[in-house]
């Protein structure tokens, strides 16, 4: 686990030096606000998270508050090394800021060997590695299935992390091949056939040429067919 060596920065609004009457804000309350935030934060992204939160000032001048307010300043990642603001509205308005560190954990996927462009990953190619995910780019696939069998869109070196972004699906549609066009709109569905001007991977868009001459774009399916919606 990575030390948090970044100081606790605390600003505070309209305050006045702490009497005893009005008492001081329990730290345990902000840190625990800040660990629930970021559990939550968490929660549907793949792998293990594991959280730490920097302790709270103890000697902190701060009144308590009625309810905690947890937020991530603007384009902050809820991961990594990171900061996360505590805000308080009640009784005594003031904001606080708190340390912590994300981490994930989980498998991924890396090649065993140099892939060039184009080339179509099989077995062998790839494997499952566990490692921190936060570490690593993002995108990075975690099964056999989501790269066995598709194509490199550029080489890739050995040992290298495997990205959404590096693999594609191979062609369903050539240039030049006539394809089934299934036209849909409002209140009608129409089959008929055009050819393909370009070659497109499952999920792609590629624009047909129908047989009155007139060109429409649509979106390539499983089975090679083409959608197009009006």
């Amino acid at each position: 686990m990575k030390r948090l060596a970044t100081p606790l920065a605390v600003l505070t609004v309209g305050l006045s030096p702490l009497s005893p009457a009005i008492g001081q804000q329990p730290p345990q309350a902000v840190e625990s606000t800040v660990r629930t935030f970021l559990e939550r934060q968490m929660q549907g992204m793949p792998g293990e998270p594991r959280i730490s939160v920097r302790a709270f000032d103890p000697a902190n001048q701060l009144p308590p508050c009625a309810a905690l307010e947890p937020f991530l300043p603007p384009g902050t990642r809820p991961w990594g090394q990171l900061t996360v603001g505590v805000r308080c509205d009640s009784p005594v308005t003031w904001t606080a800021y708190v340390q912590a560190q994300v981490q994930i954990f989980g498998p991924y996927l890396v090649t065993t060997r140099a892939l060039r462009s184009a080339e179509v990953i099989r077995e062998g190619d790839i494997e499952v590695r566990e490692g921190e995910l936060t570490a690593l780019p993002d995108n990075v696939l975690s099964s056999p299935e989501q790269a066995l069998g598709h194509l490199t869109r550029f080489a890739q070196a050995a040992g290298a992390p495997l990205r959404a972004g590096s693999v594609r699906l191979p062609d369903a549609v050539r240039r030049g091949q006539t394809v089934p066009i299934l036209t849909r709109g409002p209140g009608f569905t129409v089959s008929g056939e055009g050819q393909a001007l370009s070659a497109a991977a499952p999920g792609e868009r590629v624009r047909i040429r129908l047989g009155n001459g007139q060109i429409v774009q649509g979106l390539v399916q499983p089975d090679g067919s083409v959608s197009v919606d009006f």
